[in-house]
């Protein structure tokens, strides 16, 4: 038996790739391996970046080329881009900056760079960089809309404006979980600081607002299709908030997507399908208990919800572009599902349900999510938060671990390495 499984994994080794329990021991300051497979799962895991301290996109920013065949990410130095078809990757921008996201349109990643608080475009294909605004001390940009026309962001206004630009640009991760972070969406909530969401034209540099709150604001992100669409939040612990809003950029039809009705029902972490018509997000009835992942119609309010167990439940969900497959991030016990076995990267295949039960227009359509664990987490420190997404082709599920303790992002295979799904 010994014999057997030293050859097994000579075997492995010399096709570059071996079977772990789960993700392999790494001495600190030695390099993780470049592929395994997850014995307990059967799907192949692949290092994509060799920078430590790199990392992908948040779930809900695109982060891929218009053409599907590339993917950016951050790391300590800039931002890089990866062919996912030959693995190979190279820098695009240098420098200390905080990128937004992929464009829709054309094959540019934007950025804001904080020496000068402005905003640039670069081709990730030529290199070709452009300038496009300089933003005032009180403007961000959080997200661009389908045509790349419209830059959009939130900010406090009057006396308790946070500090200048440049101070807050935030950290390499800035995904990371604050170890207060309750305490400080209570208080942050609590607070009733006035905001505006306004609109920035990169053409011309106009601002727009397009609504005065004391709400806290926050979570933008423009249709991936529709340039006039934004998708925005009521910020705070979710059982306090009805969290989840559109508004279009002249300022009208702005509209509450989900409204709760039920004592401590939340509903977040919301998305965008790729085609845009359909709004997800994580939903609980109530917090804590029992747990869906819905979707919300934008053009007929039509609502779909799948049901999943508490270990199924993830920080982040998302799904493939044709709308067929679902993945998550799973979650260890002290998240909000406190979850004894949720340490998982997690492949959903939707099942809705079918019966003869009187049914309305009105009523949400149930259906069940059936998982398949991809990838062990045992080893990520949750604190990081893995964001997970599709590759465009649907042949990843890609992610962000610390499981060899430096952040670096991974691909695992949906089929599974024997040729089987």
């Amino acid at each position: 038996m010994l014999f057997r499984r030293l050859l097994l994994v000579a075997c492995a080794a010399a096709f570059g790739t071996v079977a772990f329990s789960q993700a392999p021991a790494v001495q600190p300051g030695k390099t993780p391996p470049k592929s395994w497979v997850d014995p307990q799962t059967g799907h192949r895991v692949i290092r994509l970046t060799d920078e430590p301290d790199s990392a992908s996109f948040y779930f809900n920013v695109n982060s891929y080329t218009p053409d599907g065949k590339e993917m950016v990410y951050t790391t300590p130095q800039g931002i890089s881009v990866i062919d996912l078809k030959t693995l190979k990757s190279h820098p695009v921008v240098q420098g200390k900056v905080r990128a937004i996201e992929m464009g829709h349109k054309t094959p540019s990643v934007f950025y804001i760079r904080p020496e000068d608080r402005s905003l640039y475009e670069t081709n990730v294909d030529t290199g070709k960089t452009r300038k496009l605004l300089t933003l005032q001390a009180d403007e961000n940009v959080i997200t661009i809309n389908a045509d790349e026309t419209l830059a959009a962001g939130a900010s406090i206004v009057g006396p308790h404006a946070p500090a200048p630009f440049e101070n807050r640009i935030g950290q390499a991760h800035p995904l990371i979980q604050a170890r207060n972070k309750g305490e400080m969406m209570q208080k942050r909530l609590a607070a009733h600081l006035p905001m505006v969401l306004y609109t920035i034209d990169l053409r011309t540099g106009k601002k727009k607002i397009l609504l005065h709150s004391t709400d806290w604001l926050n979570h933008l992100q423009f249709s991936p299709t529709d340039p006039t669409l934004l998708l925005y939040c009521h910020e705070g612990p979710w059982q306090k908030v009805d969290r989840i809003w559109t508004i279009r950029t002249d300022g009208t039809q702005n509209t509450l997507v989900h409204k709760r009705t039920m004592f401590m029902e939340i509903a977040g972490h919301e998305f965008w399908s790729h085609d845009g018509k359909i709004i997800w997000f994580d939903w609980q009835t109530p917090k804590g208990q029992d747990f869906w992942l819905e979707g919300r119609s934008v053009e007929t309010g039509e609502q779909i919800a799948y049901h999943m167990t508490r270990n199924e439940w993830s920080i982040h969900f998302n799904v493939s572009r044709d709308g067929k497959l679902f993945c998550g991030d799973g979650g260890n016990p002290g998240q909000v599902a406190h979850a004894p076995d949720g340490e998982w990267i997690y492949l959903f295949r939707p099942e809705l349900i079918k019966g003869d039960g009187v049914n309305s227009p009105d009523f949400v359509q149930p259906g069940i999510f059936h998982a398949e664990r991809l990838v062990n987490m045992s080893k990520h420190n949750y604190h990081l938060e893995p964001n997970v997404s599709f590759s465009p082709d649907k042949k990843y599920v890609i992610f962000r671990s610390n499981m060899f303790g430096p952040t670096y992002v991974f691909a695992v295979e949906v089929a599974k390495a024997n040729g089987k799904e």
